[in-house]
């Protein structure tokens, strides 16, 4: 691809090097005491993708990047789509089988991972088939082949010259983002380089983003809001500032060093932050903080405002099925500071009722958006993708019955209510989804885990709420056939299998089966209820 050209950015390797054209010598990336500037970055961007291309990659196959946040994961990232590929990030908290899982799922060809992380994945790495090249970033000394594939170092590619760019629309896929869905296991978002690159442009138009920021990328790069971190000071030229943090007082120790002018985070993080004592002088240069991911505590927004006065809120609510929903800008946040606000730009929002028909102000019904950030559906899953993704009933706002093709809008499941003045109030959930530490968890995933330990005869998964977590995994298992229920060797075997945040906080033992419904199915309406009456 040629570099110099003067660019448009309407795919999404063309953020960063529009950017490099406009300012070359700006920094792009921090992570540490490493710092790379927008021309180097596109160098390496254009160095990734011929590797990928001299390697055999093809138009839209998928690679999978396996790394915490790093310069070789963005790099990766943008680098995939610059070569005509399909990116897929993979959160690095998660379990080997888990990653399997994904790789297996989206046929994965390329695996982009680091030297200990291809360790503990060969065993796993076994089974996934479609895997061709394995790139490691680190030492390839003393690990083991992989049959059916190649493995190389990361510095083979550094220094390759950029090639020509496959030619792409923006209605391609760009990537794959991974999110648990109401039952089984996670599916696979699939995302355009359209849906991409608006979100961008919308989120940093609210945001107010420009060159001279510095944004600070906390939450993980497999995330919807977190990739954007990247995407929208991309759009703008700004900086970021990638953190793999332990503690909470890392992320105040880095907003102060870096003088980090936009963070955001999800709820979790926010009300452990909010207990800390911030530094006085991060409220002169963090020009804003964002919320996402779900609703944030009225006294953690209350302490947060009075830690950072010169900073400015922005309460936000999304869905990776469309990037982003709504949010309410600062000035409003005092009059209704529990609302999520109104469509961001260049998409709309409506309230339907199940007819397809809108809502009455203060009507509770369903959320459903339209526009250039609704995705592409879920990875070869039609049934799922109909679920959720559905033309636009004749009578929901924007149709008109001269419109012969239909429209198809993402359908949240999520009930909220709109006000008289426009304003939208999240009520509730639809399905029975956990949301745990910012994240979306399947009760049905949790089960299988705790099933597949044998240590429990059945099983049944909740959230229920929690002061700090937004909600808590809860358990209720009974002992399997002939032997007792032992609930440390049973934590311990989940701790050893799930990521931190999926791990149950409660588990209830019973001795007797779990009831049961009318179709013969665990009575989970029943236990969940049960769950919530005891202390």
């Amino acid at each position: 691809m040629d570099l110099k050209r003067v660019m448009t950015t309407t795919l999404l390797h063309e953020l960063p090097l529009a950017a490099a054209e406009r300012m070359p010598d700006a920094l792009a990336l921090t992570m540490g005491e490493r710092s790379l500037a927008y021309g180097d970055l596109a160098s390496r961007i254009g160095a990734f993708a011929a590797f990928l291309v001299a390697l055999g990659l093809e138009r839209s196959d998928r690679v999978a990047v396996y790394l915490d946040k790093r310069i070789e994961t963005v790099v990766s990232i943008f680098g995939t789509t610059a070569a005509g590929g399909t990116f897929v990030p993979v959160n690095p908290v998660l379990k080997a089988e888990q990653v399997g899982h994904i790789l297996r799922d989206c046929n994965v060809r390329v695996l982009v991972t680091s030297s200990d992380r291809y360790k503990l994945l060969l065993p796993e790495l076994a089974h996934c088939r479609d895997v061709r090249q394995v790139l490691v970033v680190g030492l390839l000394d003393g690990l083991g082949p992989l049959e059916g594939a190649s493995l190389h170092g990361w510095c083979e590619g550094e220094h390759l010259a950029p090639v020509a760019a496959r030619r792409m629309i923006d209605l391609d896929m760009a990537g794959i983002l991974y999110t648990s869905g109401s039952t089984g296991r996670p599916k696979g978002v699939v995302l355009s380089h359209r849906n991409m690159v608006s979100g961008a442009k919308s989120v940093a138009s609210y945001l107010e983003n420009r060159a001279d920021d510095t944004l600070l990328a906390a939450l993980p790069l497999s995330f919807d809001a977190g990739l954007s971190q990247l995407t929208t000071a991309f759009h703008a030229g700004a900086r970021v500032v990638l953190l793999n943090y332990l503690l909470p007082r890392d992320v105040l120790r880095v907003l102060e060093r870096e003088k980090v002018t936009g963070l955001t985070a999800v709820p979790p993080l926010w009300i452990q932050l909010a207990q800390l004592e911030w530094p006085g002088t991060i409220t002169e240069h963090l020009r804003y903080f964002a919320n996402t991911g779900g609703r944030m505590p009225l006294d953690t927004l209350t302490r947060l405002r009075a830690a950072l006065p010169q900073t400015r809120p922005y309460l936000m609510y999304g869905l990776t099925e469309a990037f982003r929903a709504t949010h309410l800008p600062p000035s409003q946040v005092d009059a209704r500071p529990d609302s999520i606000g109104k469509a961001i730009p260049n998409s709309e929002v409506m309230v339907l009722r199940p007819d397809g028909s809108e809502c009455a102000p203060n009507e509770p019904g369903e959320l459903v958006q339209r526009g250039a950030l609704v995705a592409m559906g879920y990875w070869n899953d039609p049934d799922k993708t109909a679920e959720r993704f559905k033309p636009l009933p004749a009578c929901a706002p924007g149709r008109q019955s001269g419109l012969v093709l239909p429209e198809i809008a993402v359908f949240s499941g999520d009930t909220v209510r709109r006000d008289e003045e426009g304003y939208l109030y999240f009520i509730g959930r639809s399905d029975e989804m956990i949301k745990t530490s910012g994240y979306r968890v399947s009760p049905t995933e949790v089960e299988e885990i705790l099933y597949s330990t044998r240590l429990v005869g059945e099983c049944a998964a909740f959230g229920i709420p929690h002061d700090t977590l937004g909600q808590a995994i809860a358990v209720v298992a009974s002992a399997p056939a002939g032997g007792a229920l032992d609930e440390v060797a049973l934590l311990a075997e989940c701790r050893a299998r799930m990521p931190a945040y999926m791990v149950p906080q409660r588990i209830e033992l019973r001795s007797e089966p779990l009831p049961r419904n009318p179709n013969g199915k665990i009575d989970r309406k029943r236990l969940g209820t049960e769950l919530l009456d005891r202390p």
